[in-house]
């Protein structure tokens, strides 16, 4: 309670109050809530009453919390240290990306729960850095994520290692429970107590939609021009490529626009401090994929920016949960091209609603543009410096001619 008092929570949200009294009676709950509403909290809260009951807490890991991006191990074990800084009980989180013999040291010294990503907590699991034995609470955080990323592999290997779902509490938890998630939650626990919060309004109600029809060509100047008109504190813009990314990054803080790109393969340690300068009001613009769609909890986010339509329809929901959380309000714009216009369809039969259409006006679309210089291209050692020869073959035969280079993907990486 005194966690929860230090945290400024006075009244559950809809999860929190559907969800508590199950899981504290020691039900398990597959719950489906908007993003931003207190899932974290509501597991978080009934797994510490569940473990404080143990008057001779056997060995950990008494708990394991599965996510599936460092950033949303990186939010839980945050809001776990907060919620549960009174309670005499352990927290570990491991990740990809970061600190491996550090992660594998701090976590045989031994834990009460477990947070982590499945490819880092498998790896340390099989070199029995830890055990799932006395594992008498689990969580699943962002299921639909998990299928997504394709991590139902390494989620299932991890679930036949732990007690069977008659000897342990499971909580389940996702933005959407579609038939494959509930399908791992029969699976996997023990007679499931559904809850779903609103599940007809799928996005915030406080969210105010706005799409423009636009070129690929005007595109950029019409962001550069909307970020004029409406300056914010915080905001975040989505692209549905690491190159795009990157791209988007250059071209705006050529305009005079302080942005970072948040990819899948940035170093964590850049990763993390890219974060808290966000979060700290430091940096004004996040430009990211869809790897950092979810797990961040920052509060202020006015503007969410679709600058890429995403392609699959339920990311647009989970962009946009970066704003009007907690009750707050926020505007979530899109700029349809026609490279990605076709997903627009898609979306819209998702939400249920069309997308209310904005006119690009020219004071829209500025006329002061700047174009960063393109990085130079790395010559290669086979060609000549004087362009003799250009497109032959180079001078160093391949040992291995039938060998083809594999193209860089257009994907974004997720993160581990």
């Amino acid at each position: 309670m005194r966690g929860i008092e230090a945290a400024g929570f006075t009244t559950c949200t809809p999860i929190q109050e559907k969800t508590l009294p199950r899981a504290l009676a020691g039900h398990d709950v597959a719950g489906q809530a908007q993003t931003g509403t207190g899932k974290t909290a509501a597991f978080l809260i009934a797994t510490f009453v569940r473990l404080l009951r143990d008057a001779e807490p056997p060995e950990g890991p008494r708990a394991l919390i599965i996510a599936p991006t460092r950033e949303l191990v990186v939010q839980i074990h945050s809001d776990a240290e907060l919620l549960g800084a009174h309670t005499g009980l352990v927290f570990r989180a491991v990740y990809g990306g970061v600190d491996y013999a550090k992660q594998r040291e701090t976590l045989r010294e031994g834990c009460d729960i477990l947070i982590g990503t499945p490819g880092r907590l498998i790896d340390y699991f099989k070199q029995r850095v830890y055990s799932l034995k006395n594992a008498e609470v689990l969580v699943i955080d962002e299921a639909d994520r998990m299928f997504d990323m394709g991590f139902i592999a390494d989620l299932r290997f991890l679930l036949r290692r732990m007690p069977r779902y008659d000897r342990r509490q499971s909580m389940l938890f996702s933005a959407t429970l579609s038939h494959a998630v509930m399908e791992l939650a029969y699976e996997h626990m023990n007679d499931p107590v559904k809850v779903q919060i609103a599940p007809e309004q799928i996005t915030a109600e406080k969210v105010e939609h706005v799409l423009y029809h636009v070129s690929m060509e005007e595109k950029f100047p019409l962001l550069l021009g909307l970020l004029r008109r409406e300056p914010s504190e915080r905001a975040m813009a989505f692209v549905n490529t690491k190159r795009e990314a990157e791209r988007l990054e250059a071209r705006l803080q050529a305009n005079g626009i302080d942005a970072r790109a948040l990819t899948g393969d940035v170093d964590q340690r850049v990763r993390l401090r890219i974060l808290r300068d966000f979060k700290e009001g430091e940096l004004k613009l996040l430009v990211a994929t869809d790897v950092a769609s979810r797990g961040l909890h920052i509060e202020g986010v006015s503007h969410v920016y679709n600058y890429d339509v995403p392609q699959d329809p339920e990311d647009y929901v989970h962009r946009i949960g970066r704003t009007a959380r907690a009750g707050a309000s926020g505007k979530a714009v899109t700029l349809g091209c026609e490279t990605w216009a076709v997903g627009l369809e898609a979306i819209e039969e998702l939400i249920g609603f069309k997308l209310p259409v904005e006119h690009v006006e020219d004071a829209l679309l500025p006329a002061d543009v700047v174009e960063p210089p393109r990085p130079r291209r790395r010559q290669s050692a086979g060609h000549q410096r004087d362009g003799a020869g250009r497109g032959g073959p180079r001078s160093g035969a391949s040992k291995n001619p039938g060998r083809r280079r594999r193209p860089d993907s257009k994907r974004a990486t997720p993160a581990e």
